[in-house]
């Protein structure tokens, strides 16, 4: 059975939610990435900023020199690294969402599994999976 661990890219962008919002628009831009992970410093996921957050941001005209803790969705679904792939697609069409932050069984963030490793894998599509997400 196919496994989160196995379609996961190991290399995550992160932040802290004291960063500011113009410093995580400028990972998404610099790194090519759809989401940026905001974790806390023992590494445990605490929230997402994604394009989708920074469009909105945008298209409200709202100031990007806030800390990130204050515009970050907080209600961040996660996975287990242990999880099936079944799972992880019940869950991104479940929650609507692209980016799936996987966790250890201690919740430290270790990698992210996207819609991207989804779609390859539905579609047979053997792509080298992204050095960073």
């Amino acid at each position: 059975m196919l496994k989160v661990k196995d379609l996961m890219c190991k290399k995550v962008i992160t932040a802290k939610e004291d960063q500011s919002v113009q410093q995580a628009v400028q990972l998404l831009s610099d790194r090519h990435v759809g989401s940026v992970v905001v974790i806390d410093d023992e590494e445990k996921c605490i929230g997402i900023f994604t394009e989708r957050d920074a469009i909105r941001m945008m298209a409200n005209r709202s100031s990007t020199d806030v800390p990130l803790g204050k515009s970050m969705s907080r209600h961040v679904v996660t996975i287990s690294i242990d999880a099936s792939f079944d799972e992880a697609k019940r869950l991104i069409f479940t929650h609507n969402i692209r980016h799936l932050p996987v966790t250890d069984n201690t919740g430290k963030l270790i990698g992210l599994f996207s819609l991207r490793a989804f779609l390859d894998e539905i579609h047979g599509i053997k792509t080298p999976l992204p050095s960073a997400i």
